[in-house]
């Protein structure tokens, strides 16, 4: 039934492709590793790494090229004559000292960054979707409970209305009432705003962009009841596992890599060189194939090795830098999320169902009224027994979001129950 109004709701206006059925959580949040623009984003970044990485180690690879010269030259008293000259050149680098492990070296710990920094995503991804699921429950429960309100002030204006015909109600007192239904109407229809706006989003979270989901399945929640342990304890797992913290520190160890490589740029370098040669003049000068060592070593190169080594030093500062502020932000959302989980469970559940308790009992002292025919309608007691559901759901999406929230931070894992990390 709900299914088929819902349907109804967003027909017309909205351009909708429902889902074929009610949408688990758990189906939602394996859309997680779909091909999303962060996703996609975060893959594009650890492709460039590994490239850069096939770059740094092609330093080392046999390379062959093929140069010449088409020139003419004059001996005193002579005539000029053509003086033309092609080379095939093989090369291979023997030794640069370390010059391409700095380079390699740096690269690979690029690469482990990126790779850190996709598992980030994944978990951000899981984290919004989650966010976006629930959501659309509450903006269906708000929808129905806003719903039930203008029901039940549409009914009494309707009954104002007859009563100012006969006179038993005064014009400005109806004209408040209808203020204050104008007022209910307007949060209702809001709410019904909201109930396509959160669908639109979870859309767009899952990657399936003009595919709104109609229907969502109640979640279980049953990690909602994990033990988790104290702060003091969890910090150092946190710090240990967190990935965007994993990710500074492989980029910390790549600056490092890479000012250790150029730092080698002043040592000396040895290749082995191969060359195949065709000349227009002979001459017992040249060889046409000859085969040697050729060592080079650096005696000044200005300030170009060390600006950029006093570069790559600032730049792991800054690095440095980002690590420690970090780790303070880690520790104020853990305690964050921990202490909003112990509230939510010793008060917010407590103060959630003693509230429903009260509108049960209200509700249920209302239907016997009416069947008494002590009073013509129920009031507004359906309604805010719908807000006090409202409410206890809220707690629990909460509490769901914010062990979720520890877990990110934790790398996507908790250690197990009761041990130190």
């Amino acid at each position: 039934m709900k299914r088929v109004f819902l349907a109804a709701l967003f027909a017309g206006a909205w351009s909708v492709q429902p889902w074929a059925a009610p949408l688990t959580l758990e189906e939602a949040l394996a859309a997680a590793a779909s091909p999303h623009p962060d996703w996609r984003v975060a893959e594009a970044d650890l492709a460039a790494a590994r490239a850069d990485r096939d770059q740094a180690g092609s330093r080392q690879d046999f390379a062959l090229y093929l140069d010449g010269a088409a020139r003419t030259g004059r001996r005193p008293g002579g005539e000029w004559k053509p003086d033309n000259v092609a080379r095939i050149v093989a090369r291979k680098p023997l030794f640069d000292f370390g010059r391409s492990e700095g380079a390699v070296n740096a690269a690979d710990r690029e690469v482990k960054a990126r790779e850190a920094v996709l598992v980030s995503v994944e978990s951000l991804r899981r984290l919004d979707i989650m966010a976006r699921f629930f959501d659309v429950l509450l903006a269906d429960m708000q929808y129905a409970a806003d719903n039930e309100f203008m029901a039940v002030a549409y009914v009494s204006l309707d009954h104002a209305e007859d009563r100012v015909e006969v006179g038993q109600m005064s014009r400005p007192e109806f004209l408040r009432l209808e203020a204050e239904y104008q007022d209910i109407r307007e949060r209702r229809n809001a709410s019904l705003q909201r109930v396509r706006a959160a669908r639109q989003k979870l859309a767009h979270a899952l990657n399936r962009p003009g595919q709104l989901p109609v229907e969502l399945a109640q979640p279980k929640l049953p990690d909602n009841a994990r033990t988790l342990p104290d702060y003091e304890a969890l910090l150092p797992w946190v710090l240990a596992n967190n990935p965007r913290l994993r990710a500074l520190d492989a980029q910390i160890a790549a600056a490092d890599a890479r000012i250790a490589a150029i730092r080698s740029d002043n040592r000396p370098s040895l290749d082995a060189e191969v060359i195949g040669a065709g000349y227009s003049r002979e001459s017992i000068t040249r060889d046409e194939i000859s085969a040697g060592l050729v060592f080079t070593v650096p005696l000044y190169q200005g300030a170009r090795v060390d600006s950029r080594e006093a570069r790559e030093r600032a730049l792991r500062q800054r690095l440095q830098a980002e690590r420690e502020k970090l780790q303070f932000e880690l520790a104020d959302a853990l305690l964050a999320s921990l202490q909003e989980v112990e509230w939510l469970r010793d008060t917010g559940r407590a103060a959630a169902d003693k509230q429903i308790e009260y509108r049960d009992w209200a509700l249920e002292r209302a239907r016997a009224e009416y069947e008494l025919e002590m009073k013509t309608t129920l009031g507004t007691n359906m309604a805010e027994t719908q807000l006090a559901q409202l409410r206890r759901k809220q707690v629990e999406y909460r509490l769901a979001l914010a062990l979720a929230r520890i877990e990110a931070l934790s790398g996507g894992r908790l250690p197990p129950s009761g041990d130190k990390p």
